[in-house]
């Protein structure tokens, strides 16, 4: 293992400690970790991503539902259409894209720049959603009907999240904050969970099936990441987690900046 490898194992703790802090945003370091250290391509990169993060999520979020932090309907209602978006998209339409998509001129639009340009594109959405920092709306009603906007969104981003390999929590804490109502510490422990059933099934049906899996890999790397979100989940009490998220959106920002870069630019 080379020097570039270690820091690549190294991004795979803080990984699990951005979920653990944040309830979301694994995958922002995940996808970029995989593709420009450790050289997958796009569909390795984007699953391996969904299993890490899935991995991860579930530890989070196990401890998070023994915590009584988990809002289970919420889970129901907005996780069980993601898992169908997700699901879909891994197992019909990524397989069934070439490699070439189309072309302007002499300048070829790869699905490796498709799938990463749209990355790049929700990293920096992420990224305006967390130096906003709105402030949070205080609930005490509960709401135990069906929400019809939580199924919807749910099947909506579970698809957009299966097209770039990302858990989506950096769309799921805010879709929940918004929609379902809940304050920033029970949306990032709802999400935690919503982010493991969604991509450990978007990975095994729509992945595992199909493409060949370096299990001993994939096993160190989540072994790590799990050890972050432990840690993460752990001092979550004690950080100022408006400013952890104003920091950490900034290098998002740098991050798909380098990507766009990377991909539309050096190629």
């Amino acid at each position: 293992m080379d020097f570039i490898e270690f820091f690549g194992f190294v991004g795979a703790f803080f990984i699990g400690l951005i979920m653990g802090v944040l309830g979301g945003g694994g995958s922002i370091l995940a996808v970029p970790i995989l593709a420009y250290i450790f050289h997958f391509d796009e569909k390795i990169a984007t699953a391996y991503s969904l299993c890490i993060v899935g991995s991860t999520g579930l530890i989070g979020g196990i401890k998070q539902a023994s915590q009584k932090m988990v809002d289970w309907k919420v889970v129901f209602q907005f996780g069980l259409p993601a898992v169908v978006g997700i699901t879909l998209v891994r197992a019909f339409l990524i397989p069934a894209l070439p490699s070439n998509l189309f072309s302007i001129g002499d300048f070829i639009v790869t699905r490796r720049m498709a799938m990463f340009g749209l990355f790049a594109i929700l990293m920096v959405f992420a990224a305006i959603s967390m130096l906003k920092g709105k402030k949070e709306e205080q609930i005490d009603q509960k709401n135990d009907k069906l929400n019809p906007v939580l199924l919807i969104q749910g099947f909506l981003i579970g698809g957009l999240t299966g097209m770039v390999g990302a858990g989506g929590g950096f769309l799921i804490v805010p879709a929940l904050m918004m929609v379902a109502k809940l304050d920033m510490k029970r949306a990032s422990a709802t999400s935690l969970v919503i982010i493991a059933i969604n991509s450990l099934i978007g990975f095994f049906i729509g992945d595992a099936l199909h493409i060949k899996i370096d299990w001993s890999f994939l096993s160190v790397f989540i072994g790590i990441s799990m050890v972050g979100i432990l840690v993460g989940t752990y001092i979550n009490k004690f950080l100022p987690v408006q400013f952890l998220k104003r920091t950490f959106a900034i290098f998002i920002i740098l991050m798909a900046i380098f990507m766009f870069i990377e991909e539309f630019i050096i190629q």
